[in-house]
């Protein structure tokens, strides 16, 4: 039997010996109060129990309590509503849309609200709310897709800069400064120019510059985390470097990468729209708000909403998306949750 097997084993028996304890103190009653029982403090500096060494979260928020948070805060409320009507329009934006979003109609050019075209028509007779409704899906998938590559990258790096720590730290650190320098924009228009038009350029250009934001959030709480006593109660074990980094480290790290992820998925839909606007979006003709937002601006003053509408649907994603992070950082957070210790 080698060390790991014998550890494991003597924290068995005592885990084993302090759930008989509190069974001969509370008999029959364990039933009724077992949820509202808490161990003791002094018995938990005394022994290394297997709870501390399976690196329980640092801040544990239920689900109901963290749903409870969240509805507590109007903003995140309109922000989730406002997000499920996009999801909703980009899903089941074929039953939705009452005309197909590329078809052609040049005796019904730039036309106004009517009873059979809501918006009115687009320079080439196309219905807009039928395009708004499809570009809701551009728009969705990119900030989604580009935020979940980015986070991906991101938190990989900052992991292994965090908890490695020096000359591997100083290198990734400043590789990640030298790419903040560059503006977000331009580096993202200049990619996007070099790869060409398409959505997957698009994604691949937000991605390339979007993982430095995450890579030094997680790399901060990284370095938080990795000195708490349940990773040196790992370590004293003799856990493997990346089984505390991926079981113990980063699982307590994810907060507020997930609070900067929600804001981030409306800062690419802004990128996405900015890019389309500026002429290096999806191909036509696939709709997009950035597009029809820029096609429209020519026919500002002669049919309004061809711009109005895009705009404001970019303008309602963006804001969704940060009045929901700003919820989700008030229910992640203990101290603005109002948990402080008495």
């Amino acid at each position: 039997m080698n060390l790991w097997d014998a550890d494991e084993r003597r924290y068995a028996q005592i885990q084993n010996r302090d759930i008989f304890k509190y069974w001969s103190h509370l008999g029959a009653f364990i039933f009724f109060f077992c949820v509202h029982l808490r161990p003791n403090k002094k018995e938990l500096k005394m022994h290394v129990t297997t709870e501390q060494i399976e690196g329980r979260r640092v801040s544990q928020v239920g689900w109901r309590p963290l749903v409870r948070a969240i509805l507590r805060h109007r903003l995140s409320v309109v922000g989730i509503v406002i997000i499920f009507i996009i999801v909703v329009m980009a899903v089941f934006a074929p039953f939705l849309a009452p005309y197909d979003p590329n078809k052609q109609n040049l005796y019904k050019v730039l036309k106004g609200p009517s009873k059979d075209h809501w918006l009115g028509t687009d320079n080439v007779g196309r219905d807009l709310l039928s395009r708004v409704i499809y570009g809701a899906r551009i728009s969705m998938y990119v900030g989604i897709v580009s935020t979940t590559f980015a986070a991906f990258i991101g938190i990989l790096i900052g992991l292994i800069a965090g908890y490695r720590g020096g000359a591997i730290d100083n290198l990734v650190m400043r590789i990640t400064d030298t790419f903040m320098c560059f503006p977000f924009l331009i580096f993202v228009l200049a990619m996007a120019a070099a790869l060409g038009p398409g959505i997957n350029n698009i994604i691949i250009s937000i991605s390339l510059l979007g993982w430095t934001g995450f890579a030094r959030i997680i790399r901060g709480q990284v370095l938080l985390v990795r000195e708490l006593p349940y990773v040196e109660a790992a370590r004293a074990v003799g856990m493997s470097k990346y089984r505390i980094m991926f079981k113990h480290v980063l699982p307590n790290s994810l907060a507020p990468v997930i609070v900067a992820a929600s804001i981030t998925i409306g800062a690419a839909i802004l990128t996405e729209s900015s890019t389309a606007f500026l002429g290096l979006g999806v191909e036509p003709p696939t709709a997009s708000w950035g597009k029809e937002l820029r096609v429209g601006y020519t026919y500002l003053e002669r049919v309004p909403l061809f711009s109005i509408a895009p705009g404001l649907m970019i303008s309602l994603a963006v804001l969704a998306f940060n009045f929901l992070g700003d919820g989700l950082r008030d229910a992640l957070d203990p101290r603005l949750r109002g948990e402080t210790k008495k």
